[in-house]
């Protein structure tokens, strides 16, 4: 029986990261692997990185990371926002590879038939520590950056055309909702996505403050809500299994060579999720 795996935060273009790569891998030709961000920064990284698997499993999804959609002075593509999304959707789909903007797969060898669902949803600022509950944007980053929590978003991140990234994060909600509801209900789901949906597992962040930059309140029952049999993501570079009202939660971020490195079981570039 085919398997689905999940790996996130590859960051391929870190020393120490590349040769990893190689290690995600499935067992089977017929195996599956679900994508979540941060392949890379640069376009030409993410482009032959995701090619590269392609060639080693029968079904890649890809969700884009933050990292993904930087607009950095040493990327060959200048493009910026909406425009590098979907200058990356068409890449992957020259390659074969499965985005938010195509048709939802769906994962038939189990108890019930389980829509594959990649989650393009961004933050909005709305998971707040208690001291930033009842301020405004503006004081509840003053307090990240007095913390000395800024995320690398303020500089790289663009939300063009969209003023902001919390009305592009919107935006990105609302049409996500709609195909979310055309599920069939006979369906559950695998909800993949880079930001996690719910907030738990922002608890061990080492800065509470950095929760600004990984998620939206808007998302926190949709593992209910759609049927989730487990929720897929990364950012955290914290990869671990936890639960939220008895549905899994997988973190399966690979991280910095300087986050792995301290672990007592080393890289861990791959996770069987079914």
């Amino acid at each position: 029986m085919p398997s689905l795996y999940a790996t996130s935060d590859l960051h391929v273009t870190h020393r120490g990261n590349e040769p990893i790569l190689d290690r995600v891998r499935g067992e089977s030709p017929d195996d599956w692997l679900l994508v979540a961000g941060d392949v890379a920064e640069k376009t030409g990284a993410i482009v032959d990185t995701l090619a590269t698997l392609r060639e080693r499993f029968a079904k890649v999804v890809w969700v884009p990371g933050n990292h993904d959609l930087w607009t950095t002075p040493q990327d060959e593509v200048q493009l910026r926002g909406e425009a590098r999304y979907h200058y990356l959707v068409d890449r992957c789909r020259e390659l074969g590879v499965l985005t938010p903007e195509d048709e939802y797969p769906v994962w038939e060898h189990g108890p019930r038939p389980l829509t594959v669902v990649p989650l393009f949803l961004l933050y909005d600022y709305s998971w707040r520590t208690p001291q930033a509950e009842d301020v405004s944007l503006a004081e509840a980053l003053d307090q990240a950056r007095e913390a000395g929590v800024v995320c690398t978003d303020e500089y790289f991140l663009h939300p063009d055309p969209y003023p902001s990234r919390q009305e592009w994060c919107e935006r990105r909600v609302k049409q996500t909702e709609e195909r979310l509801a055309a599920i069939p209900e006979d369906h559950g789901t695998v909800l993949v996505s880079h930001w996690p949906l719910h907030r738990h597992p922002t608890a061990p962040l080492y800065w509470p403050e950095f929760a600004l930059w990984c998620g939206t309140t808007r998302t926190e029952d949709w593992h209910v809500r759609y049927r989730a049999e487990v929720a897929v993501f990364g950012h955290l570079h914290i990869p671990r299994t936890t639960s939220a009202d008895g549905i899994r939660f997988e973190e399966v971020s690979l991280g910095y060579p300087r986050e792995w490195r301290k672990r007592a079981r080393g890289p861990v570039p791959l996770r069987k999720i079914l």
